[in-house]
């Protein structure tokens, strides 16, 4: 393995981080792609990867960065008017360079005919990496069980999670869960050619039933309280959120209440030889994070009129 080296977009985020840490663990060269230095991308340094600073929509930049690399990872920000030209400069420098696989992070919610704009343009993502003669295979992840925290309100007589996803189902998967997936076919590619892979944790649950599993798992009361998607966004604009992440997240919303988000399997487990982690796993890996105060501030200030 000492001769491959291994390219890692987003290399400071969840997936991208986990993914360096394990191939990293198993003593693979990697280069951590990074958009900005920071105490992050240091500790990526310290674990021995070699970090470069490039933005994916620099061509040269990246052009550079790919340089004898044998495998790489693409993942791309919610951003707006970003993805399909950071796309095609992947792809052409990726050829350029003689990569032999990509693995590309897209979304369970992908598909041609998505409302949400940033779905429909992992769709075309897709589509344009299909027309590449490289080794390509797509992820589709559900909801991260991480996102769980993400919108969570704690105060001293418990917990609240305030989504507006109503009754609808997923089953949470970890972004460490999602990691070890992109190192096992990044170190073994050829069996994953072409293939798109829903990736969903192991339990298909409602978020009353998630509210029901973290306060189980903290020892605290914890409730699911379902709300609007109208005031879900104005609540991402008091959070600050770009209006492309709010009508991302906004038409993800409906999705999920019309069931696209709903199922389970077992790809984690068949892919890595582990079983995904369960809400239960996870919540309890991340017990510190769970007694933080969370975004109760946006709701109230939402709710009050000052938005």
């Amino acid at each position: 393995m000492s001769a491959e080296v291994y390219l890692i977009s987003g290399a400071t985020g969840k997936t991208g981080s986990r993914t360096v840490e394990l191939l990293r663990a198993r003593g693979a060269s990697v280069r951590a792609l990074v958009h900005t230095r920071d105490e992050r991308s240091e500790r990526l340094s310290q674990l021995g990867a070699e970090v470069v600073e490039a933005d994916l929509l620099d061509f040269g930049a990246v052009s550079s960065a790919m340089a004898g690399v044998s495998a790489a990872y693409f993942c791309y920000p919610i951003d707006p008017g970003g993805l399909l030209e950071a796309t095609a400069i992947f792809a052409q420098a990726t050829a350029e360079a003689g990569v032999r696989s990509v693995v590309n992070m897209s979304q369970i919610s992908a598909r041609r005919e998505a409302k949400s704009h940033a779905a429909q343009q992992h769709w075309l993502s897709e589509r344009m990496w299909d027309r590449n003669a490289l080794i390509t295979t797509h992820l589709r992840p559900t909801f991260f069980a991480d996102w769980l925290l993400w919108q969570w309100s704690r105060r001293d007589d418990g917990g609240t999670l305030r989504l507006p996803f109503a009754d609808g189902r997923h089953a949470p998967i970890t972004s460490a869960d999602q990691a070890r997936v992109i190192a096992a076919i990044l170190t073994n590619p050829a069996p994953h050619d072409r293939q798109i892979y829903p990736l969903r944790g192991p339990v298909d649950l409602n978020h009353a039933q998630i509210a029901e599993k973290v306060a189980r798992t903290l020892g605290l009361p914890v409730h699911y309280e379902p709300v609007e998607i109208a005031d879900f966004g104005r609540v991402l604009t008091a959070q600050g959120a770009t209006p492309f992440l709010i009508q991302h997240l906004s038409n993800v919303a409906q999705d999920y209440r019309d069931g696209v988000f709903a199922g389970t399997d077992n790809l984690v487990e068949v892919i890595t030889g582990t079983a995904a982690m369960t809400v239960e796993e996870f919540t309890a890996a991340n017990r510190a994070a769970f007694h933080m105060p969370g975004q109760a501030a946006s709701w109230e200030a939402v709710r009050a009129g000052n938005h």
